[in-house]
């Protein structure tokens, strides 16, 4: 098989599509199969490049010239590489590689990462689409996408190709009690009512400190909430972090109360580094936590929920560890390489029914002559 993904970039800016992405190619490389990769680059063309992934340039920037420059380059890559496969993890990628497909040339599987836009249903114009949980799934029936085109291959990301073992990342210096999130400044992360909710708690755990890694488009908003505050000094924002794990690997509770999440796979990063969690009640979010087997779940935008909730297990050391123990159960299901695994599964399938079709039509050709 000659396998084609295709992403807007590969940067390392901790973007989950990307990084989903990123470890498919490097694992089917190292298979032995033919894997490109089509974006505009980032850092991870290193690393592609020492699997043997080939890069090319493709610029999906939706703007008028630059969809028409796109149309053309994609159809060369199409030329040059020839491939078996083509698989989308954006939605502009879907819609080139959907419309300009010339007599099925090439298998075309999307995977759904995300399907908060409404855009989210043109990844529809794949063969096979891939939702990344079942609350993924659900929500694109709902939108009219057949079941038989569906499959679930749950997200996972350990044992990452991008990734050291987890015994080799040194962990932060940080007072405890500590809470972490690792997330996009975004409102929709939820990082507002977490930092109201350790506002509350804050006042009876004084030597508690709140550790937000990541960055985006709001935190100006959420870094105004604390200037000038008492908390300045024990609520941290820590941008974007490359090692996120170093920061896990030091806090007491994490916590990630996004208002809609496809399935948190940082969840996955935070319960292997042993932290006992606590996450919204919402969409993919309780498949990752094992259905509150292994994290506690919350309400989504409920402050005095979130803050109970802290509160339970800073003021309880045996109930705090209890949820560290379970957070680090069962975890062989989040691996990478069961990732692939599972969607080289789906390569095969529409692979031998390609075959089977074509044995189908040699015959019904041959009876006509």
């Amino acid at each position: 098989m000659r396998i084609l993904h295709i992403t807007n970039h590969i940067q390392k800016i901790g973007n989950g599509i990307v990084n989903v992405a990123i470890d498919l190619a490097c694992l089917q490389a190292k298979s032995g199969l033919d894997i490109a990769v089509a974006s505009v680059g980032g850092e991870y063309e290193t690393l592609l490049a020492d699997y043997g992934v080939e890069h090319f340039y493709f610029n999906q920037c939706r703007t008028p010239l630059n969809l028409i420059k796109a149309t053309w380059n994609y159809r060369q890559i199409i030329r040059e590489f020839q491939p078996d496969i083509v698989h989308v993890h954006m939605m502009t990628g879907a819609i080139l590689a959907g419309i300009f497909r010339k007599n099925r040339e090439y298998h075309l599987v999307s995977t759904v990462h995300n399907e908060f836009q409404d855009s989210a249903i043109l990844m529809g114009l794949a063969d096979q689409v891939i939702a990344v949980s079942n609350a993924v799934a659900n929500s694109m029936i709902k939108r009219g996408i057949p079941p038989q085109k569906l499959r679930v291959v749950s997200n996972g990301t350990l044992g990452s190709p991008r990734h050291k073992k987890l015994q080799d990342y040194q962990p932060v210096e940080m007072p405890h009690p500590s809470i972490t999130t690792v997330a996009g400044m975004y409102t929709r992360k939820g990082i507002y009512e977490l930092i109201e909710a350790f506002k509350i708690v804050s006042i009876d755990f004084p030597q508690a400190h709140l550790y937000l890694v990541g960055d985006g488009p709001d935190r100006p908003l959420f870094e105004a909430m604390v200037k000038n505050t008492t908390l300045n000094n024990r609520i941290h924002f820590e941008g974007f972090q490359p090692e996120p794990q170093r920061y896990m690997l030091a806090t007491d509770i994490f916590v990630l109360a996004s208002h809609c999440e496809s399935f948190g796979l940082v969840l996955t990063e935070a319960r292997e580094a042993g932290c006992a969690i606590i996450a919204s009640d919402v969409d993919g979010i309780p498949e990752t936590l094992d259905h509150s087997q292994a994290g506690i779940l919350v309400p989504p935008k409920d402050i005095p929920a979130l803050a109970n909730t802290l509160t339970q297990l800073l003021s309880d050391r045996q109930r705090l560890d209890r949820w560290k123990f379970r957070a680090q159960q069962n975890l062989e299901r989040f691996s990478a390489a069961r990732v692939n695994e599972e969607t080289l599964t789906i390569y095969r399938e529409l692979m031998r029914k390609d075959n089977i079709i074509r044995v189908m039509e040699t015959r019904e050709l041959a009876n006509l002559n």
